[in-house]
């Protein structure tokens, strides 16, 4: 019984991503980017999430939001560490609704990333969390445990796996995407090379363009990610010196007894 069930268990798991893939009418493409706030040791490369910040600020905030995400963060440690001064400056161009007002006014350090989806666009906060988990066993993420793909992976193999083919399906104009579900997608390709001018110098291409920006919406879906790693490796280290001194005291209260024989009455 127990054969059958682990043999039905092992043909789901691996029947999913193959229903996955047929049901998008192709495979997905992703490329494994080497972000330096992998593995766990890893963290946030402060002039990326910069050099992404740009990007965003210039290539997608037209059609996609932040809500969730406080202006005010950007000035925090671990992350892109704008000095206060450049965040009230960055959150001044930026128009947020005031219910109290019933008006737009400028934006402060403590007001979010404005929302904007009426265009039907999804807001990007949690992007790179939503996609963490999109190799298969479908939803468990295995790609992103053992080979440290996953949602930036996805976001910057998106932007940079447009062919440049397209089509039109009831009046939509599709583009063919090799990372995205099915094969198109009706977003029209954002970025291209050197669309972007970094003041640091910074390589340009779509590829480098495409990995600033994955990085920072990585950063914005977990801010506080180098903060858990660190925890995470104090509770491992504290339970390791743990478990060696529960040893040695084990050790030391059978020691009187080891080697004897216990009479029987």
């Amino acid at each position: 019984m127990f054969k059958k069930l682990a043999i039905s268990t092992a043909l789901s798991l691996a029947l999913i991503p193959a229903a996955v893939v047929a049901a998008g009418g192709g495979e997905q493409h992703i490329e494994d980017f080497d972000f330096s706030f992998e593995g766990p040791f890893g963290v946030y490369d402060q002039n990326q999430l910069q050099r992404g910040l740009h990007v965003y600020t210039d290539l997608c905030a037209a059609c996609h939001g932040l809500k969730y995400v406080p202006l005010r963060t950007l000035a925090d440690e671990g992350g892109p560490e704008l000095p206060m001064d450049q965040v009230r400056a960055y959150a001044e161009n930026i128009d947020v609704f005031d219910p109290e007002l019933d008006d737009y006014r400028s934006a402060t350090p403590v007001d979010h990333f404005p929302a904007n989806d009426g265009v039907g666009a999804p807001d990007l906060s949690v992007m790179a969390k939503a996609r963490a988990g999109f190799h298969g066993p479908y939803g468990l993420g295995i790609n992103q445990m053992f080979k440290g793909m996953g949602g930036p992976e996805y976001i910057a193999s998106i932007l940079t796996g447009y062919t440049g083919h397209e089509k039109e399906e009831a009046g939509t104009t599709l583009y063919e995407n090799t990372a995205f579900p099915g094969g198109w997608i009706a977003m029209q390709p954002p970025i291209e090379d050197e669309s972007i001018d970094f003041m640091d110098g910074h390589a340009n291409d779509l590829h480098h363009i495409a990995e600033d920006v994955s990085a920072f919406l990585m950063w914005t879906a977990e801010p506080k990610m180098m903060a858990r790693k660190q925890v995470g490796f104090i509770g491992v280290l504290m339970l390791a010196i743990l478990s060696v001194l529960l040893y040695l005291t084990n050790k030391r209260i059978w020691a009187p007894l080891k080697g004897k024989k216990i009479k029987q009455s």
